[in-house]
């Protein structure tokens, strides 16, 4: 049984876009393994720094609630606005859009174990580089 739990991982997709209020908008795309469900959430940002680090924080947060989220925004249907108000409290909002964006940055994680800074690089520098393709696309269309 330990075997079947150290291969259960949590998947997170991240992705970053500026909107045309300058903010950056960051979503995340968790799948939960041990439940088998999907959680879609996303914050804005004033600046890359500050994307990054409460990106760091809402990971963290994810991995720490995931039962809670799940209990609330599954299991007990008959209120399923608390999961809501539980992201909300951690800054997040439900994102309730049914596309995600094909450039994105991927990791993953056994569930409940904290987040390593190590483990967040290759997420940064993938989402630093998507930002910059997107400044040079739209420098070339000007």
């Amino acid at each position: 049984m330990s075997t079947k739990l150290s291969q259960q991982r949590n998947e997170y997709r991240c992705s970053i876009e500026v909107n045309q209020n300058g903010k950056y908008c960051v979503r995340i795309r968790a799948s939960f393994a041990r439940h088998s469900w999907v959680l879609s959430v996303y914050f804005l940002a004033s600046s890359f720094d500050r994307a990054m680090k409460k990106l760091e924080q809402s990971l963290q947060f994810l991995q720490r609630q995931e039962d809670r989220l799940w209990f609330w925004g599954v299991d007990r249907s008959d209120d399923p606005n608390l999961s809501g108000e539980m992201l909300r409290e951690a800054g997040l909002r439900l994102d309730r859009r049914a596309e995600f964006p094909r450039k994105s940055a991927s990791m993953s994680l056994p569930p409940e174990r904290p987040v390593p800074a190590f483990a967040l690089a290759p997420v940064r520098r993938g989402l630093a580089e998507s930002i910059e393709g997107a400044r040079a696309a739209a420098a070339a269309g000007d």
